[in-house]
C-alpha cells in the first residue's frame, strides 16, 4: 500500500497558486483552472501527495467555473470537514493523506449520479492520462476510467 503524505520536497515544488490553494485553503479564480475543460480519460491526483482523488468518468460540466465530480475515486482519500468561513456553512474537501485543501462538496450535483458536486480547484490536482496510469502506479484504477 502506497503511503500518500505531505513532504517538504512536495511543498517546495508547488507554484505560488498551488501553495495558496492547498496549504492556505485558498480558491483559484473561477474559469481559470487548468483542468476545467480537460476531456481526456484519466485520473486526478493530489498535487502534493499523489493520492488518487477523482476519475474522469465522474467529471461533469456544472457550469460553476471549477472542475466538478460526482464522487471520489477512492472515498478514503477524501476527507470532508465542516467549513463556516465567509459567512456560510459548507463542506470542505481535503485529501486525507496529504491534507491538501481541494475545494468543497455541495448537494446540487446530478441526481441520477448520486446528487453530489465535488467542486475542486485545478491547482490542487495533477492529471494522469489513462495511458500513463499503469506506469505511474495507478493501474488499479484503470477499470474506473473510460477507455
Amino acid at each position: 500500500m502506497t503511503d500518500y503524505r505531505k513532504t517538504d520536497e512536495a511543498i517546495a515544488r508547488l507554484t505560488p497558486e498551488q501553495f495558496y490553494v492547498t496549504q492556505e485553503s485558498g480558491t483559484e479564480r473561477p474559469g481559470t483552472g487548468e483542468y476545467l475543460n480537460e476531456k481526456r480519460a484519466g485520473i486526478y491526483v493530489d498535487i502534493v501527495s499523489g493520492e488518487p482523488l477523482f476519475a474522469s468518468a465522474d467529471k461533469f460540466d456544472s457550469h460553476c467555473g471549477w472542475p466538478s465530480f460526482t464522487k471520489p475515486i477512492e472515498p478514503a482519500n477524501v476527507a470532508e470537514l465542516r467549513d463556516v468561513t465567509h459567512g456560510m456553512v459548507r463542506t470542505e474537501v481535503r485529501s486525507a493523506g496529504g491534507d491538501s485543501h481541494l475545494g468543497h462538496v455541495f448537494p446540487d450535483g446530478p441526481r441520477d449520479r448520486g446528487g453530489l458536486r465535488y467542486c475542486i480547484n485545478s491547482a490542487a490536482l495533477r492529471f494522469v492520462p489513462r495511458e500513463a496510469m499503469a506506469d505511474e502506479g495507478y493501474g488499479a484504477y484503470l477499470d474506473q476510467v473510460e477507455g
